[in-house]
């Protein structure tokens, strides 16, 4: 019956083991260095050259290294000494488990081996001899404890059998209490007499049921007693009872209770443990000696020891003491007294920002040494809404494993907490923290602050000069987030203009710049990073060269020729014009004539028409055969100021030698030149007044559909010229090659004057401004400078005035 159950139990485990999902091995105990278990690479599944590059590992969480591996053949062998009853004591089934880690992908495998029990352990006694004390007047049938033997292994290895040698007092009997547990006790089945025999040896022998059998002996000595007839009964044979694990000390758990049919002293009861109760035992248990009260002396765990087995005495004050015995089986009942502890077994850091959805984070183990449902345990994940999830693969085996996407330049790390927690009354856990980075890759382009910079930059300024940074990000780090610069040179060439710092972003001027030349470079800028592939970003560039006053006047040589004047004339007679340029522009370009002091007082110069005329009225008296140089200056508003210098030569001829000369002319076949005829100045006079009037109206109407077109132009973006009027304006002064759309503003009334067009020189702007957000600046009437809103860079400025 007893080896049916044990059949039935090792069955229930097996048909356990097989629905579980893990290997299942057995191997016996004892068993020799080098002894074959299993081929675990094959039962999982895996090829043996493979082993190795996959990082092939085993890990037991039972303490000594008592299997190993063999890499070369997948071959599971014994590598040490296992000695079942030290590793899993009187437990029915002992099991070492194993777990099994790849990498590449990580996978973790469960093995248990079942350690089979030999039959290695002798049957032992607590003693070598056992000494009885009874009294001649016990009847037959009288039962005297005994105590019996132990033997360390399990099932039929365990399983004692006793036998008595012969006699004609005594006879062994035998009591089951479980599979294995057994009291023992003699029955008396004749009188004894102890004057005939005052004692008796016995020999008491313990079989166990293994193959081969293995025994163990005590002595028995009987002595025999006189007097004292009635042995203290006590109440109950067995007593049981259970107790919670944390009962405290001085706790009183059980009083037993026997009596005596003698009288007297013979009927006074003593309470006290048999010398069968070890040490430890005696320090967590007390009895009191008068009452029976037993009580908790020390302390007890169930996860330790979960069920204590007391012999306790009642012995009688006779002469000859009697002794009743009984025994006390105590259950410990587990409470929730162990917090659940976690540990990561693997870990593998950082996780890419790119990694695939499901990419294990971290393989986590979870325990509880409590049993039953103190002894349950669930794994939970904190924060909330992290992009990570937590699931059960197995029996208290947990995977940490990638739910959502990553981005770095969002979150580069993560701080989780796992917590495990019993289901205990109240409950307990326990919390681990798991740092996990997240691993950049390249997936951001480098970006400028904006897509495109402006750039103002004065002409001849020094080779090598820095004109501007520019400066790109990117939220990748390290090699991903390491720029460099480079300029896009497939529109046209720049190596000989500009240049950029692959590392700072600078741009310089690599010879000076000429606005005669170059007014604007436009370019791209490429920044990259070193990550693998590269990525790159682009700006665009304007450069705008600003005029600087580096050219003087020009003056026309044909200036130089010799200027007669028929006398006499009136006074604000034109008797010449200089003609000047400048090739700088706007107002380096703009230019003024002066009159050299001392250059006589009966002249004067347009300072803005370059015309030169008389102060006074000349009569033929004054300057007849007489002539005047004139030296004129002629400046530009630049700073510094710019000049050149023209000398007129004027000579006087009175109006009789010029009509003989005109005579004279006749006479040659040739036509004379009109000088200063009166007639002809009239006819002069009155074609420039006709002209004059119908220029006027020309002016007028221009300046009315310029000043139209200038309020359409301020409304619907940039790209008009702005009007300005000017007090005096005189010939046209023309630095720039490019066309000019052209118009005027009525100024002040008077005589005809010329049109002077001048593109001004780019104004100090707000370095890097936008040039649709530019202001412009234009000198008024009284020559202080005033800022006009401009709607292009380039916008032109068209004065026009009528000279007095």
């Amino acid at each position: 019956m007893e080896r049916r159950q044990l059949l039935q139990l090792v069955l229930i485990h097996t048909v356990w083991l097989v629905g579980s999902g893990q290997l299942h091995y057995s191997v016996p105990e004892e068993s020799q260095h080098g002894t074959f278990v299993g081929r675990i690479a094959q039962d999982l599944g895996l090829e043996l050259d493979e082993l190795v590059p996959r990082m092939f590992r085993m890990v037991s969480k039972d303490p000594g290294d008592y299997f190993e591996v063999n890499m070369q053949n997948g071959i599971l062998f014994v590598n040490s000494r296992i000695d079942r009853e030290e590793l899993c004591a009187q437990n029915p089934i002992c099991i070492i488990h194993l777990e099994m880690i790849v990498d590449k992908p990580l996978k973790i495998f469960h093995a248990e081996i079942e350690i089979r029990d030999i039959n290695d352990n002798v049957p032992i006694f607590p003693a070598k001899e056992q000494q009885l004390f009874i009294v001649e007047s016990r009847l037959p049938g009288s039962y005297f404890p005994l105590e019996g033997a132990s033997d360390a292994d399990i099932g039929s290895n365990g399983l004692l059998t006793y036998l008595l040698s012969p006699n004609d007092y005594f006879q062994l009997h035998e009591e089951k209490h479980g599979v294995l547990r057994k009291s023992l006790a003699l029955v008396l089945q004749n009188s004894l007499d102890r004057e005939k025999s005052p004692a008796h040896h016995l020999l008491l022998t313990a079989t166990d049921g293994g193959q081969p059998a293995l025994s163990g002996t005590v002595q028995l000595e009987i002595i025999v007693l006189d007097a004292n007839d009635n042995v203290p009964m006590f109440n109950q044979f067995v007593y049981e009872l259970s107790v919670l694990e944390n009962v405290t000390k001085g706790t009183s758990i059980l009083t037993v209770t026997a009596y005596d049919l003698d009288e007297g002293t013979n009927k006074e009861i003593l309470y006290s443990f048999s010398n069968m109760v070890p040490s430890h035992l005696r320090d967590i248990f007390s009895i009191d000696s008068n009452t029976g009260e037993i009580k908790m002396k020390g302390e007890i765990d169930f996860e330790d020891i979960n069920q204590f087995e007391l012999q306790i005495e009642a012995a009688d004050l006779g002469s000859h003491s009697l002794v009743g015995h009984c025994k006390v089986l105590i259950q410990v009942l587990d409470v929730n007294d162990n917090t659940p502890q976690l540990s990561v077994s693997s870990l593998s850091v950082p996780v890419l920002e790119n990694s695939p959805l499901g990419t294990v984070v971290a393989l986590i183990s979870v325990s509880d040494r409590d049993a039953g449902i103190n002894g349950q345990v669930s794994c939970s994940l904190w924060p909330l809404g992290l992009p990570f999830k937590l699931v059960s693969t197995f029996r208290n085996y947990y995977s940490l494993f990638l739910a959502e996407t990553l981005d770095r330049e969002h979150v580069a790390e993560y701080r989780l907490i796992v917590t495990v927690q019993d289901q205990g009354v109240p409950s307990l856990s326990s919390s681990n923290s798991l740092v996990v980075p997240v691993g950049d890759v390249n997936d951001n382009i480098p970006t400028f602050a904006q897509p495109s910079y402006t750039v103002f930059v004065k002409e001849n300024n020094p080779p090598g000069a820095h004109i501007f940074t520019v400066s790109a990000f990117d939220p990748d780090v390290a090699e991903n987030s390491l720029i460099s610069y480079w300029l896009d040179e497939k529109l046209w060439p720049l190596s000989s203009y500009i240049s950029v710092h692959s590392e700072s972003g600078k741009l310089y001027a690599l010879q000076p710049l000429d606005y005669e030349e170059l007014k604007l470079l436009e370019f791209q800028v490429s920044a990259k990073d070193a990550g693998v592939p590269s990525l790159c970003g682009n700006v665009t560039v304007q450069v705008f060269v600003l005029d600087e006053n580096d050219n003087a006047p020009a003056v026309s040589r044909e200036e130089e020729a010799p200027i007669l004047v028929v006398t006499p004339v009136a006074a604000g007679h034109m008797v010449s014009k200089i003609h000047a340029v400048d090739a700088d522009s706007g107002y380096n370009a703009w230019l003024r004539y002066e009159l050299h002091e001392g250059s006589g007082r009966y002249w004067r110069v347009g300072h803005y028409s370059g015309e030169i005329s008389t102060t006074h009225a000349l009569e033929e008296a004054e300057g007849i055969g007489s002539s005047t140089t004139l030296l004129v200056i002629v400046k530009d508003h630049g700073k510094p100021v710019m000049s050149a210098t023209v000398t007129l030569s004027i000579s006087f001829i009175p109006s009789t030698q010029a009509v003989q000369a005109d005579a004279h002319l006749l006479r040659m076949g040739k036509n004379p030149k009109p000088l200063a005829d009166s007639t002809n100045i009239y006819l002069i006079i009155a074609i420039c007044s006709v002209s004059s009037l119908f220029l006027l109206a020309i002016i007028v109407y221009v300046a009315l559909r310029c000043q139209s077109q200038f309020k359409d132009d301020a409304i619907y973006g940039p790209g008009t010229a702005t009007l300005v009027c000017a007090s005096e304006v005189g010939s046209w002064s023309y630095s720039q090659r490019h066309s000019r759309n052209l118009g005027c503003v009525a100024g002040e009334s008077g005589i005809k004057n010329d049109l002077m067009v001048f593109s001004p020189n780019i104004p100090v702007f707000a370095v890097n401004a936008g040039a649709g957000n530019a202001k412009e600046v234009i000198p008024n009437s009284s020559g202080e400078v005033s800022h006009l809103e401009s709607l292009r860079s380039f916008s032109l400025t068209v004065v026009c005035s009528f000279l007095i």
